[in-house]
């Protein structure tokens, strides 16, 4: 398996971003794909998931902002984020099952 992400980069604050991540592999269906993102110095925290069946789950600081969504014929999965802040600044990186993808820089500016 591996995982390839796109979509990162710099915005103003109040701007938007769509983040990609495609997964390689026949069992992409069946599993959770989750988003996670590190600010600089701090620790790795979970963003949002998204089942198999398409069911999600978000972090409190991100809910009503970001939308987490997957197409299973492309083997992808989406992070829609709206509204960024400052605060939202960090490197994303998508997981699925125990594989992690390289990551992809959001920076937002003030």
């Amino acid at each position: 398996v591996q995982l390839v992400e796109s979509g990162g980069g710099l915005v103003q604050s109040g701007g938007s971003l769509r983040l990609s991540c495609v997964v390689s592999g026949s069992i992409f269906t069946i599993y959770t794909v989750h988003w996670y993102r590190q600010p600089p110095g701090q620790q790795r925290e979970l963003v949002a998931s998204i089942t198999g069946g398409g069911a999600t789950t978000y972090a409190d600081s991100v809910k009503g902002r970001f939308t987490i969504s997957r197409d299973n014929a492309k083997n992808s999965v989406y992070l829609q984020m709206n509204a960024l802040k400052p605060d939202d600044t960090a490197v994303y990186t998508c997981r699925f099952i125990n594989t992690w993808g390289q990551g992809t820089q959001v920076t937002v500016s003030s």
